[in-house]
């Protein structure tokens, strides 16, 4: 769920494949799979995702913008994934431009489970993956800009730790989710975006997922994190863009686990964390609200009140 500009609706999609071109643009490029059982697997602001056959995950850019993030991820996710501690989707089958759907698209074996979004996660499940958590993101940092670059990783292109940029763009998203009765009271929330504007960035980059909340994450018939998934807005940046998962999906007696799984976080790198996630939570819940997708609501508001809430020990 890339951020976009505020406005009325701004995940307004340029071109959507319905389901009988996907079925179509798959079997004629993917003729191993015909005759391929097509059904809908789920929507972003992005990507329109199939499921095919109950074994593929085919995703097909919705906006223009992200026809070279799928490019990438296809560049660098086979590079990175056996590095990883988690399942990540591995691109395998790579579609190609045509006349009825002009950018490319992509298909990889699902990833079996729900998102941590529908999994309607207890506290004490929350708990239990602040460790997996941060080991996951702990592996995927370390590996250095240079070498994500030479995968194929481009840089952060929109500004997603730009402050100056993002607090103006917070203080707006904030507000309408104020007004919309979503967030009772702004202050804690602009009392972050007040101290964030004396840290500064690391000097070193890493490579990021870049969009990761509870509707990226994998939770399987054992309540445990079982995948990572959806690495459109992967990018070369800093680790805090990642480590917003802390703060808008473990409750605050659950950020100690995650930071000793994690390794050493310095303060600012902290604090930077936690605003992005007050900006990107705070756009997720004007979102699930205007398209009435109650799981994603349901976790939206329980991540807005954490979000701002003071670290606990166990």
């Amino acid at each position: 769920m890339t951020e976009l500009p505020t406005g009325p609706q701004p995940w307004k999609a340029e071109l959507v494949v319905e389901r009988d071109l996907a079925r179509d643009l798959i079997e004629a490029q993917f003729p191993e799979l015909a005759p391929a059982e097509v059904e809908p697997f789920g929507i972003g602001w992005d990507n329109t995702a199939y499921m095919v056959n109950d074994e593929w995950v085919f995703r097909f850019p919705r906006r223009t913008i992200a026809v070279p993030w799928i490019e990438q991820e296809s560049r660098v996710l086979p590079r990175i994934h056996e590095r990883l501690p988690l399942p990540i989707p591995v691109p395998a089958k790579i579609g190609v431009p045509e006349q009825r759907y002009a950018w490319p698209f992509a298909g990889y074996r699902v990833l079996p489970g729900v998102t941590a979004c529908c999994a309607n996660l207890t506290t004490a499940e929350r708990v239990r993956m602040a460790a997996p958590l941060g080991g996951f993101l702990r592996a995927l940092h370390a590996i250095p800009g240079s070498e994500a670059t030479a995968y194929g990783a481009g840089p952060d292109t929109i500004g997603r730790m730009d402050v100056p940029h993002r607090i103006t763009r917070s203080i707006e998203a904030i507000g309408k989710a104020t007004s919309q009765g979503l967030i009772p009271d702004p202050a804690p929330y602009l009392d972050v975006i007040e101290r964030v504007q004396a840290t500064r960035p690391p000097t070193a980059r890493c490579l990021t997922h870049g969009d990761l909340y509870a509707r990226h994450l994998v939770i399987g018939e054992d309540r445990a994190l079982r995948g990572v998934i959806d690495w459109g807005d992967l990018h070369v940046g800093e680790p805090a863009a990642d480590l917003m998962i802390a703060f808008s999906l473990l409750p605050p007696q659950a950020r100690g686990t995650f930071r000793e799984a994690y390794g050493e976080i310095g303060e600012d790198t902290w604090l930077r964390a936690r605003f992005r996630a007050v900006y990107h939570t705070a756009y997720v819940i004007s979102y699930a609200h205007e398209i009435a997708e109650e799981d994603l609501l349901r976790e939206a508001r329980l991540g807005i009140d954490w979000v701002v809430q003071a670290d606990k020990a166990l």
